[in-house]
């Protein structure tokens, strides 16, 4: 098959594109910046074309769907700055691809979107991915949705974000109690489940949870990391007040100031504060999952 990427170029989108490659599928990637180095480099190590535009330019779109026999709408962010809200990301993105699709009579179309994601969700971003769910659902395309945990593998900005802070510091920060649930799940498992929904008619018109085997609050993930790192560290409870105070400081502070989008935000904490689990069973049993325990996927590279 002849597959659209859109989000490519991120942690999630650069394990799908050497899955697609290594199933001997074609990859049109879509590129906001299509000279630069990393770009090119993934185009070239996944004999990937590239495609220039951008999902909130709905005028660069169809014209990089011809010939495509599946779209892969992975674009998304986890902060906002600028234009790039959740509402023009998550939302707009997915009508403008959805649009695209129809015009271009593209009909397989799978979505990522995010465990959490229910109506009247109270975070921002859960509200603008179900929002994209709903247009996707609407479209009249042979849709899958996919909702993943938090998604770790050796490029990722969760677990190895913790590690290198462990490294360094005598205490890892944790916000409120950290009893919430996660279910991390492998980006190997993520990315598997996209491709091989692509040749899976059974998957038309079904959303899945991705969700790893272990379901740990995050107390027990950071317990997880320094026990495989081999280390001993203080975790220093952040109360929710203050973690909200410097929230909003890093809110104003890094777009205005550094033009940069803020580390942390005052959605994230209203995440964090929610469990994060989900059922996987569905997702296993159809593409063939077999999820490893969190400690033993993590050591494979934090160990390295």
């Amino acid at each position: 098959m002849k597959v659209f990427v859109t989000g490519g170029s991120g942690f999630v989108g650069r394990e799908i594109l050497r899955q697609l490659h290594a199933a001997g599928h074609s990859i049109r990637l879509l590129a906001r910046h299509p000279n630069s180095k990393h770009v090119q480099q993934d185009a070239a190590r996944f004999n990937a074309e590239i495609h220039p535009g951008n999902v909130l330019d709905p005028a660069s779109l169809t014209t990089g769907l011809a010939n495509i026999d599946a779209i892969i709408h992975l674009v998304g962010i986890i902060s906002e700055i600028g234009s790039n809200t959740y509402e023009n990301v998550h939302t707009r993105g997915a009508q403008n691809m959805v649009t695209a699709a129809q015009q271009a009579g593209v009909k397989r179309f799978l979505q990522m979107s995010a465990l959490g994601t229910r109506p009247k969700a109270i975070a921002r971003y859960h509200q603008s991915k179900w929002a994209a769910e709903e247009i996707v659902r609407r479209s009249g395309l042979d849709w899958t949705i996919f909702r993943p945990s938090i998604i770790y593998g050796p490029d990722d900005q969760f677990v190895n974000l913790f590690a290198r802070i462990s490294k360094f510091s005598p205490a890892l920060p944790v916000i409120g109690s950290g009893q919430s649930k996660l279910q991390p799940v492998p980006v190997a498992d993520v990315a598997s489940s996209f491709v091989r929904a692509l040749k899976e008619p059974q998957s038309i018109g079904q959303t899945y949870d991705l969700a790893g085997r272990d379901v740990l609050s995050f107390v027990e993930v950071l317990d997880a990391i320094l026990a495989v790192t081999n280390r001993k560290r203080l975790k220093l409870h952040i109360p929710m007040g203050l973690a909200r105070f410097q929230a909003a400081a890093l809110e104003f502070i890094f777009p205005k100031l550094l033009g940069k989008a803020p580390p942390l935000n005052c959605d994230q904490l209203i995440m964090l504060g929610e469990d994060n689990s989900g059922n996987p069973e569905r997702a296993n049993a159809l593409f063939h999952l077999r999820p490893t325990p969190f400690r033993e996927g993590i050591a494979s590279y934090l160990k390295a």
